[in-house]
């Protein structure tokens, strides 16, 4: 029987994900402990003209290679590595010949704004979590991200926020809330629900392992 553990993390953007991805990650070691991103799953838009990439709405759940990400949490779990894709966002394209070799390890974390909204991620989970942040906070921090990290400019990012980001998340993001075990206030650092969180994986964990 298997024994690994699937967590997913899911929250709008700039909610802290990654943070508290990285928490559990300090918490049960990062030996036991391999993280999935949504963000390296976007389909590939090289077939795309560079106009037409960037008006591409990547926050509906049909911009994810859902299916390859699947497949790659299922081989995981059965205990064989994956090569993940790496995904450009300046240019909105999979960097050819690039993957990023993932071993199976006994806890995985698969974490982005659409994990819990599609379902054949949500349904490989044993522990869902949903992150929430304030609105005004969220699009403070993806403003800082895109603009240091990905090449854009203000008005590039206010612009493809209020056209799909803020519509999305309200369609697909916001209302997959609802299936998560766990809801996590998180404007900066949240300790106590870390702390129920993890008590929760670890009780999970250890009825796997007695199963």
């Amino acid at each position: 029987m298997n024994k690994s553990q699937v967590i997913g993390i899911a929250g709008g953007t700039g909610s802290g994900k990654s943070t508290v991805a990285d928490r559990i990650v300090s918490h049960l070691g990062a030996d036991s402990v391999v993280i999935i991103y949504q963000d390296n799953y976007y389909l590939d838009l090289t077939h795309l003209s560079i106009e037409e990439r960037a008006q591409w709405n990547f926050d509906h759940p049909d911009a994810v290679d859902a299916k390859l990400m699947a497949k790659h949490i299922a081989e995981l779990k059965a205990g064989r590595a994956i090569d993940m894709p790496v995904y450009d966002f300046k240019t909105h394209t999979r960097l050819p010949d690039q993957t990023i070799r993932v071993e199976p390890k006994p806890t995985i974390i698969v974490e982005g704004i659409l994990v819990l909204a599609i379902k054949a991620l949500r349904s490989q989970m044993d522990v869902k979590l949903y992150v929430e942040t304030d609105d005004d906070l969220r699009l403070i921090r993806r403003l800082k991200r895109d603009i240091n990290e990905r090449g854009r400019t203000v008005e590039s990012v206010i612009e493809q926020y209020e056209k799909t980001v803020r519509p999305m998340h309200l369609a697909f993001v916001e209302t997959s809330r609802r299936f998560a075990d766990v809801i996590i206030p998180w404007a900066e650092y949240n300790d106590v629900g870390v702390e129920v969180l993890i008590n929760s994986i670890l009780g999970v964990r250890a009825r796997k392992a007695g199963a």
